[in-house]
């Protein structure tokens, strides 16, 4: 999309909640009394007096995001005001405007938000408390931060939201949690409902809700922590699973960081890029799997786990990786005798980037051990070995042994 240059006079972004005009400071009711023109939602744009607030009133189009330039252009000139949900940063219109035209185009003139509301309301810290929106996005994605005990509140994107987080939550072991629901935050019609999950019988009530969670896992629900290496049994696959111990490592290995992406070539049972993306909610992944059932396997596994964004890409690699964004780490999993697949993803990343591949076959491992002379990093063999019966004693059952190769991509590295 192209950026749209700054504004001449700034664009006044005004935050507005539930309680509309009354709930605004001077200074927000003199920016939109001053407007020409105010953009803004059906819903915002009837909170205003007629009688005040006299500029253009211009409802924002669907989809929005690709309309804002036009916007923008059109009103080049006029003084532009326009109307947010509450803190308009904070899941907000912000976002788009300031991505779109620049931080400078922008005088932000914030509310409370009704994530702030609703903290204040039923008394939790707003800095130990998880928030997940649903608006515009997955209710699957609230799974990844499911842990007993934990807070969370969901931004709801509408009236029929409250269900969808009551059935996900007892989906994923999480029935016996409280649900409190938190209408129309601080405006003259606010009201909240309580509940336990597993027994959520409410009919959908208003469209404008936040919806708390306690978290509660149910005693026989599989225990999912935060750091890889999830239990195997967390995935639905056909044996071809990178193994939890293993996967543990693996992580390590790659080292994600915030905001990076991941190339999973040859994705199994997707278990590697699920748990890249699980490390944080900015994390981004395409897998790679030639089998179309596996491919299925994968969506499927990172939708309960609570990465719905994980990108399947469905086809053959070094082929299949054409066109994908520049990666910050790629894990070869599978393939690495495919020919030119591990110098098309070595080429692939950008500089800093880092490379980790898998085998348990001596055909290889040879490759990998080239790849180790010609670039350096590390070569591992990590070995696994679990209880087993033995007759009426306890005996060691070893895995096949990995050989792993991690390298990181610098300006002095080989690249023949």
């Amino acid at each position: 999309m192209a950026v749209t240059p700054a504004h001449p006079t700034p664009v006044t972004v005004v935050g507005i909640g539930a309680d509309g005009w009354p709930g605004l400071p001077a200074v927000s009711r003199a920016a939109l009394a001053d407007a020409e023109v105010i953009i803004g939602g059906p819903r915002q744009l009837a909170l205003l007096p007629d009688d005040v607030c006299t500029g253009e009133r211009v409802a924002w189009p669907s989809p929005l995001r690709p309309a804002v330039p036009a916007l923008l252009d059109r009103h080049r000139g006029s003084r532009l005001a326009v109307l947010a949900s509450g803190d308009p940063m904070f899941y907000g219109i912000g976002r788009t405007l300031t991505e779109t035209a620049g931080a400078d185009a922008f005088r932000i003139l914030p509310h409370p938000s009704s994530v702030s509301y609703a903290c204040a309301r039923i008394g939790w810290p707003l800095e130990g408390t998880e928030t997940v929106s649903l608006v515009g996005r997955p209710a699957d994605r609230l799974a990844a931060v499911l842990h007993d005990g934990r807070r969370v509140l969901v931004l709801s994107a509408g009236a029929d939201t409250p269900a969808t987080v009551a059935a996900l939550l007892t989906d994923r072991g999480f029935g016996p949690s409280r649900m409190t629901v938190l209408e129309q935050l601080g405006g003259p019609a606010e009201a909240a409902h309580e509940g336990v999950a597993e027994e959520w019988t409410h009919p959908p009530g208003d469209a404008l809700n936040v919806i708390a969670v306690d978290c509660v896992r149910a005693p026989d629900a599989l225990r999912l922590g935060a750091v890889p290496g999830l239990p195997d049994a967390a995935y639905e696959h056909d044996g071809q699973l990178t193994k939890r111990h293993v996967r543990a490592a693996t992580l390590a290995a790659l080292a994600p960081a915030p905001g990076e992406l991941l190339w999973d070539v040859g994705g199994g049972s997707g278990s590697i890029a699920v748990e890249w993306m699980r490390t944080h909610a900015s994390c981004r992944a395409y897998t790679v799997e030639r089998s179309p059932e596996r491919a299925g396997r994968i969506t499927r596994n990172a939708a309960r786990l609570g990465v719905p964004a994980l990108r399947v890409v469905t086809g053959a690699a070094p082929a299949a990786l054409a066109g994908l964004p520049t990666p910050d780490a790629v894990f070869i999993g599978g393939g690495l005798t495919a020919p030119g697949l591990l110098d098309a993803c070595w080429e692939a990343l950008r500089e800093g980037g880092r490379l980790v591949a898998n085998t348990v076959t001596l055909e290889s491992e040879a490759l990998l051990a080239d790849r180790h002379r010609r670039h350096g990093g590390d070569l591992t063999r990590l070995s696994v070995a679990h209880a087993v019966p033995v007759g009426g004693f306890t005996g060691w059952r070893q895995a096949m042994p990995v050989t792993q190769w991690s390298a990181t991509k610098t300006a002095g590295t080989d690249p023949s």
